[in-house]
C-alpha cells in the first residue's frame, strides 16, 4: 500500500466513524426539511456588507434581493430583482423604480429609503467588499447625497466623474448591493456600527429564506419567508462537513439531501446511480497561489516566474481535480469577456531552476504554505511541495480552517498561500481590479485588493487596469484586458492553478437547485423535494 492509499484508508475510516456519531443525533431528513452537507468554514459574517467569501455569498444570495441580479443562464445579462425599471439620469447616474410589491422577512414594504441606506451603509462601514462602491467615488462624507430616496419607489445613484452606467449596474448586481431593512438595523445598532454586530448572525432581508442560526464551523438554518409562498420546504439546514467522504456517506444513506463539496473520487461514485442526480456547473472560482511580495526572495520577479515553471499543472488537474477543476492560468475566468484561455506555463524543472539562479537564489530557499485544510487543498498543497522541492524550494506547510487563513491574507501575514477567489460581477473589472490595482499600499489603505493584500504594486498595472475600464468601445476594450491578463501573468505574484465546477450531488428527487456561474448567484429559492 503506498502512502496515499493509506491516507484515503485513514480517512474513510475516520470519515465512518464521524459520520456514525452523526447519524445517532440525527434522523432521515422530513419532508419540510432540506439537509445540504456543505464546507461552512470560509464563513467569517453574514452581513452582506461585510461578508467577501463564496459560501457566505451564496447564503446571503437566498436571504436578500439587489435591485438587479444577473440572469440566471446569461450571466452578461441583467435583470431587474427589486427594481421593476430603471434609467440613465443626466450626467450618467442611474434612476431605479422599484417594484411595489416587495416585503422584507418582517413584512414591512421595501422601499428607496432602505435601499439608499443599504448602499451608503455598506459605503460607509468600509469593510472587504465596499471597494466595488467605492471605485464610484461614493465615500461616507457624500454617500447620503448621492445616494438617495426621492420618493417610497424612487432611488437615484449619483456616481462621481463620468462612468458607465452598463458597469455600475454590473457592481450593483455584486452582493455588496444587498437591501437591508433599515429599521432593523438601526433598532439592533451598537454605537456607530450601523447593527453590524447584530447582522453578522442575523439577516434582515427580503428573499425567500431568513436566518435562523449561524454556528461557525458547525451550522447555518434557513427559514422560509412569506416571500416564498406556503407548502414545500419551510427549513434549510447547511451542516459543515469537511470530509467529502463523510458526506457521500451522508448522502447515500438519506441523511442529507444534497452534497456540495464532493471530489473526483466521491463523484466518480455517483455517476450513472439510479437513485441521484449530479448538477454541474464551471463557476468563476479560480484556485491560485499567492506570493507575498514583502518576503525578500518572492519580491523578485524571476523567483516568482521560478515557481509558476515548476508547477505541473496538468498532472494536478488529470489526477487530484478532474471533474471539479480544470487548468486555468489569468485571472479572468473562462466564460468571461475577453478571457485569456491557452496555459502560458508548464513543468520546466530547467527553466525554473535557471531563473532561480538568475535570482541569485540558486540554491533554493524556505518558505511557508498557508492552505486550507478541505480537499482537495490538502492534496494540491503536496502536489505544490514536490515541485517547488524539485528545483530547492523547501514548502513549510501550514493547514488551516478556510477562515483562518483569510483572515491570515487579508492582514497580508501571509508568505505563500494555496486559496480560490471568486468574481463579483460578470465585467472583466471584478477581477482586472482585485489583481492588478494597487493605488495604495499603506497599512490603512481603503481598497485592499488581491494586489494590496500580497503588497504588490505595480504602477503600470494599476494604469492599465483602469483605463480598460474607462475604454468605451467595447472591442477595443476586451483587447485592452486580454495584453493585460498576458502581461500579468509573467509579471504579478499571483500563480493560477485551476478553475472550478460547482456540483451538487443530489438524492433523486430534489429539484430546483440553480447553480450559477458566479457562487453569489448559487440559489435555493424554487427548491423542492418528493
Amino acid at each position: 500500500m503506498d502512502r496515499r492509499s493509506f491516507l484515503l484508508g485513514a480517512s474513510s475510516a475516520a470519515a465512518f466513524f464521524s459520520y456514525n456519531s452523526w447519524r445517532a443525533a440525527y434522523a432521515e431528513t422530513p419532508k419540510s426539511v432540506l439537509v445540504v452537507a456543505q464546507q461552512l468554514d470560509n464563513v467569517t459574517s453574514l452581513d452582506p456588507h461585510e461578508s467577501f467569501e463564496a459560501v457566505a455569498g451564496e447564503i446571503a444570495n437566498n436571504m436578500y434581493q439587489r435591485l438587479v441580479r444577473p440572469h440566471p443562464e446569461r450571466p452578461e445579462e441583467l435583470l431587474g430583482d427589486l427594481a421593476e425599471r430603471w434609467e440613465v439620469m443626466p450626467g450618467g447616474g442611474l434612476r431605479f423604480t422599484l417594484r411595489a410589491d416587495a416585503r422584507f422577512a418582517s413584512g414591512a414594504p421595501v422601499t428607496a429609503e432602505d435601499a439608499a441606506f443599504s448602499l451608503a451603509r455598506a459605503v460607509t462601514m468600509n469593510k472587504a467588499p465596499a471597494f466595488i462602491l467605492t471605485q464610484f467615488g461614493f465615500t461616507r462624507e457624500n454617500a447620503a447625497a448621492r445616494l438617495r430616496a426621492r420618493d417610497a419607489r424612487t432611488l437615484e445613484v449619483e456616481p462621481v466623474g463620468q462612468h458607465s452606467p452598463a458597469f455600475l449596474l454590473y457592481c450593483l448586481s455584486a452582493n455588496v448591493g444587498s437591501i437591508v431593512e433599515k429599521a432593523a438595523l438601526l433598532a439592533h445598532a451598537q454605537g456607530d456600527d450601523l447593527g453590524n454586530g447584530w447582522l453578522r448572525q442575523n439577516s434582515a432581508g427580503s428573499g425567500p429564506w431568513a436566518l435562523r442560526s449561524w454556528k461557525p464551523s458547525e451550522s447555518a438554518i434557513l427559514e422560509a419567508t412569506p416571500q416564498r409562498g406556503a407548502g414545500g420546504i419551510r427549513r434549510i439546514i447547511l451542516r459543515h462537513v469537511v470530509d467529502p467522504s463523510t458526506q457521500l456517506l451522508m448522502l447515500r444513506t438519506g441523511d442529507v439531501d444534497i452534497a456540495r463539496n464532493l471530489t473526483t473520487e466521491q463523484i466518480k461514485a455517483l455517476q450513472g446511480q439510479p437513485g441521484f442526480e449530479l448538477l454541474r456547473r464551471q463557476n468563476a472560482t479560480l484556485m491560485l497561489l499567492q506570493m507575498n511580495v514583502a518576503h525578500p526572495a518572492l519580491s523578485k520577479v524571476a523567483v516568482r516566474q521560478a515557481i509558476k515553471w515548476a508547477i505541473d499543472y496538468e498532472s494536478i488537474q488529470a489526477n487530484l481535480a478532474a471533474l471539479t477543476h480544470q487548468v486555468h492560468q489569468s485571472f479572468l475566468p473562462r466564460g468571461f469577456p475577453g478571457a485569456v484561455t491557452e496555459t502560458t506555463f508548464r513543468k520546466d524543472p530547467a527553466r525554473a531552476r535557471a531563473l532561480l539562479a538568475e535570482a541569485g537564489l540558486a540554491d533554493g530557499f524556505e518558505i511557508t504554505l498557508d492552505h486550507y485544510n478541505a480537499q482537495p487543498y490538502p492534496d494540491i498543497a503536496q502536489a505544490l511541495q514536490a515541485d517547488l522541492a524539485a528545483i530547492g524550494i523547501r514548502l513549510r506547510m501550514l493547514p488551516g480552517e478556510n477562515r483562518q487563513v483569510l483572515t491570515k491574507t487579508r492582514s497580508r501575514q501571509h508568505e505563500m498561500a494555496l486559496t480560490a477567489w471568486g468574481a463579483d460581477y460578470f465585467d472583466p473589472n471584478t477581477n482586472a481590479e482585485a489583481f492588478c490595482v494597487n493605488a495604495d499600499n499603506g497599512p490603512e489603505a481603503r481598497a485592499r485588493t488581491l494586489a494590496w493584500r500580497n503588497n504588490w504594486q505595480d504602477a503600470a498595472m494599476t494604469e492599465r487596469s483602469l483605463a480598460a475600464l474607462a475604454e468605451t468601445d467595447g472591442t477595443r476594450r476586451l483587447a485592452l484586458y486580454e495584453a493585460l491578463q498576458r502581461d500579468h501573468m509573467q509579471a504579478s505574484p499571483f500563480a493560477f492553478l485551476l478553475q472550478g465546477t460547482t456540483t451538487a450531488a443530489c438524492r433523486k428527487g430534489v429539484e430546483g437547485v440553480r447553480l450559477a456561474t458566479m457562487a453569489n448567484d448559487n440559489s435555493y429559492a424554487e427548491v423542492r423535494k418528493p
